[in-house]
């Protein structure tokens, strides 16, 4: 994959924890294949539970398990992070790879935008929205995260096992 990836890494503010140490990770241009090819490749790498559709228009996160947005259709700004973090734009082609932990909310969208999801070992996910009552259980539970297998795209060799490395 020649194509980049930009690196962000997101502080937490007391609702949103965000990830202590891994980044969130936009690869730009990268899912350049239809809808079922990529989902076939996803599972390939070991992420599933896969689904298609749009990302909520409110901060939320997942605090048991990371997750991965191939963007299929049209573009979005997204807020990455909870109203403190970062905006990112994205559009057809781009993968989103979110740590356990790191807000997300879509802040605009073109009317065709959607994304194809996915979670390593086809993890359940839970859903929290920055309720300061479950910010301190989200600390605990964000570290237990599975680590990933192998990248989303490129498998056990792809940049993500060197980019989430902590050695």
């Amino acid at each position: 994959m020649n194509k980049s990836i930009d690196r962000i890494l997101l502080k937490e503010d007391g609702y949103y924890p965000n990830h202590p140490y891994l980044p969130a990770l936009v690869y730009r241009q990268a899912v350049d294949m239809p809808t079922k090819e990529a989902e076939r490749l996803f599972k390939k790498n070991r992420w599933s539970n896969t689904w298609v559709g749009g990302i909520f228009d409110y901060h939320h996160y997942h605090s048991r398990t990371h997750e991965i947005l191939g963007v299929i259709e049209g573009a979005a700004r997204l807020r990455l992070g909870g109203p403190h973090g970062q905006t990112v734009e994205v559009k057809k082609g781009d993968l989103i790879i979110l740590p356990a932990g790191v807000a997300h909310k879509n802040e605009w969208s073109t009317d065709d935008f959607q994304v194809l999801a996915g979670y390593p070992f086809g993890e359940s996910f839970d859903l929290k929205t920055g309720d300061k009552k479950e910010y301190e259980e989200a600390l605990s539970q964000i570290p237990d995260a599975p680590a990933p297998a192998a990248d989303p795209l490129l498998g056990e060799n792809g940049p993500l096992m060197e980019l989430w490395n902590r050695s």
